[in-house]
C-alpha cells in the first residue's frame, strides 16, 4: 500500500492529518505538483484525473478523492471513530463535512486557482472576475461556520471527527489568498486554536 501525496494542498493533507489521528504510518509518494508530475504519464495511469491524493492498494487498485481514502482507513481502523459513531452522529458527520467541501473549500479554491500566479499554468485561462466574485462568499462561509460553532467544541458531534479536519484543512488554506478568520468571528477563532493545536494538524 503506498499513498500519492503533496506537501501544500489541502485535500492530501486532510488525509496525513486523518492518519495522523488514527496512529497510522502509511508508506507515502512525493508527488511534485510544482513540477507538473501530476501531469505526467507515470502519475496519470495512477489517476486519470491527475489529482492527489491517491492510495494504491497492495492488489494495485486505486481509491482517490481525501473522503474517500479516509472512509476506507476508517472501515480497516474503525477507532478512535473519526465519522460518527451513531446513525445521527454518522450523518451530520457527512452533512457538515459536504457544507464545507461545497461551501468554504470550493470559495477558496475558486479564489486561489483564479488568482495565485502558481496556478497560471494549471488554471487556464485564469479569471481574474471569478475569484474577485468568490472573496466575499468567502467571508460569508466563515460567518455560517462561526455561528454553527456557538456553544460547541467541534463542528459535527461533541468529539472532533473527519468534518473538522476538512475545516482545519479548508481554513489554513486562506492564507495563500490573503484571507484571515475576522476578529468579531470569536467562536470560529476558539475552534481554530483548538483545532491547530492537536498533534496530528503537523502532519
Amino acid at each position: 500500500m503506498k499513498l500519492y501525496d503533496a506537501a501544500f494542498p489541502p485535500s492530501p493533507r486532510r488525509v496525513r492529518v486523518f492518519l495522523a489521528e488514527k496512529g497510522l504510518d502509511v508508506p507515502r509518494v512525493a508527488v511534485d505538483l510544482a513540477a507538473m508530475e501530476h501531469h505526467g504519464e507515470a502519475f496519470s495511469r495512477v489517476n486519470p484525473l491527475q489529482r492527489v491524493p491517491a492510495l494504491e492498494l497492495d492488489d494495485g487498485q486505486i481509491i482517490t478523492e481525501s473522503a474517500a481514502i479516509c472512509r476506507y482507513f476508517e472501515a480497516l481502523h474503525p477507532e478512535p471513530p473519526l465519522f460518527g459513531r451513531t446513525p445521527e452522529e454518522i450523518a451530520k458527520v457527512d452533512m457538515w463535512m459536504r457544507r464545507v467541501e461545497f461551501g468554504l473549500y470550493a470559495t477558496i479554491a475558486a479564489v486561489f486557482r483564479h488568482s495565485h500566479p502558481a496556478m497560471k499554468t494549471s488554471e487556464v485561462p485564469q479569471c481574474a472576475e471569478w475569484a474577485d466574485l468568490n472573496r466575499p462568499r468567502v467571508l460569508e462561509e466563515l460567518a455560517f461556520l462561526n455561528a454553527a460553532l456557538e456553544g460547541r467544541s467541534w463542528l459535527a458531534t461533541d468529539t472532533y471527527t473527519a468534518a473538522d479536519i476538512a475545516l482545519l484543512c479548508a481554513v489554513d488554506f486562506m492564507r495563500p489568498i490573503r484571507i484571515a478568520i475576522p476578529d468579531d468571528h470569536a467562536n470560529l477563532k476558539r475552534w481554530h486554536e483548538a483545532a491547530s493545536n492537536r498533534p496530528s494538524a503537523k502532519a
